[in-house]
């Protein structure tokens, strides 16, 4: 890049840095998108209902029928479903992971048979995950999808950073995230299902295929891209089990302990510090742009719970990936508006999380330029 370039990027930079520090509101995009979509849960009636109820008559021993279906806010990429099993000794509070319209799947994820097999060879590992119940057949007339067992506690980010019922386990989050992920990192890989190799290099090389399909000119992401491949970590990483979206809002925390963690699509095989990357991006902060981790805390004690589980960090592979993360945010942002107009899924938070393409743009910029 010749001088003239340099200082015109020095010049855009700092003028949307100055924008992102200025902006209150942007700071705290996450909350208002939270409110938004709490209010845009889809009508049951694109689920049918006495189709899920025969089902569960047939797989939950005792169950009579369902009640309380309802589907839940959260989700963008799949369905989430809450509803009870009717039993004669009570209730069975279940939840149905779905792809949008029982049908549409997504390139890059794992395919939902996959996500409960690696789910359910966790919990026999006692990893805290939710346990799996069913994983649906084409005959069940339901589209993809498993039904687990409800876990009680939080995910919405903005309560579990501010609500006084989880002031205890708050200080200690972070270091906690870094041993629940150390725990799925030294998941041995015999016991897992045939799952993708994601390597650093055929990452990036997967997210430029993807990019090159969108036809509006980004030349942020254009700078990451070729910040990437600079800094390219070395090819000798021995792969590991990688969630690929282990972050707040997808782990439900109770007031003394992290209960579970959820959202396994992405799940792979690949550089273990990719995970660590992820969950320090901007985006998950949700206002607390001073925590990396969550929000909650700082990456030394993320590395000191990560250390403490029986792993080993690498600092500058995780800001590497840090920096990947914040590059396929911004595209999978960009993606979702194709998936909206397409109409395999017309709610309003995948509509809305499209939007986030361009604040990305600004989280890449303060990466590359400040380190954070």
């Amino acid at each position: 890049m010749d001088t003239d370039s340099n200082a015109l990027l020095s010049w855009i930079g700092s003028k949307l840095l100055d924008i992102y520090n200025a902006d209150a509101g942007y700071q705290w995009r996450g909350h208002s998108m939270e409110m938004i979509i709490s209010a845009a849960a889809a009508n049951p009636s694109v689920l049918n209902a006495s189709t899920l109820e025969s089902l569960i008559r047939r797989v939950v021993p005792d169950a009579q029928g369902i009640s309380g279906l309802r589907r839940l806010s959260g989700g963008a990429s799949q369905e989430t479903w809450a509803f009870d099993a009717d039993l004669d000794a009570g209730k069975l509070a279940l939840i149905l992971r779905r792809a949008p319209g029982g049908e549409y799947r997504n390139e890059a994820a794992s395919g939902l048979d996959i996500e409960a097999a690696v789910i359910a060879q966790l919990e026999r590992l006692g990893v805290a995950v939710p346990r799996v119940r069913y994983v649906l057949l084409p005959d069940d007339g339901l589209g993809y999808g498993f039904v687990t067992e409800h876990v009680e506690g939080e995910t919405i980010p903005r309560k579990i950073l501010r609500d006084t019922a989880f002031d205890a386990i708050r200080p200690r989050l972070a270091f906690e995230f870094g041993r629940v992920l150390a725990s799925i990192h030294r998941a041995p890989l015999e016991a897992m299902p045939p799952l993708r190799l994601l390597p650093a290099r055929e990452t990036l090389v997967m997210l430029r295929a993807i990019h090159l399909k969108d036809v509006t000119p980004r030349p942020v992401l254009e700078l990451a891209f070729r910040w990437l491949a600079d800094h390219l970590p070395a090819a000798s990483v021995l792969p590991q089990l990688v969630h690929g979206d282990f972050r707040n809002g997808n782990l439900i925390v109770g007031a003394d302990r992290i209960r579970a963690v959820l959202d396994w699509e992405l799940v792979h095989l690949g550089d273990p510090m990719e995970d660590l990357g992820w969950l320090c991006l901007m985006p998950w902060r949700f206002g607390a742009v001073d925590a990396p981790v969550g929000g909650l805390g700082q990456r030394e004690d993320l590395f000191a719970g990560y250390e403490a589980g029986g792993g080993a960090v690498d600092a500058q592979r995780v800001r590497w990936w840090e920096v990947l993360g914040s590059l396929r945010w911004a595209i999978a942002c960009a993606d979702m508006v194709s998936v909206f107009r397409s109409g395999a899924d017309r709610t309003v938070e995948r509509a809305m999380v499209a939007r986030r393409a361009s604040e990305n743009e600004i989280d890449l910029l303060r990466l590359l330029q400040l380190g954070d």
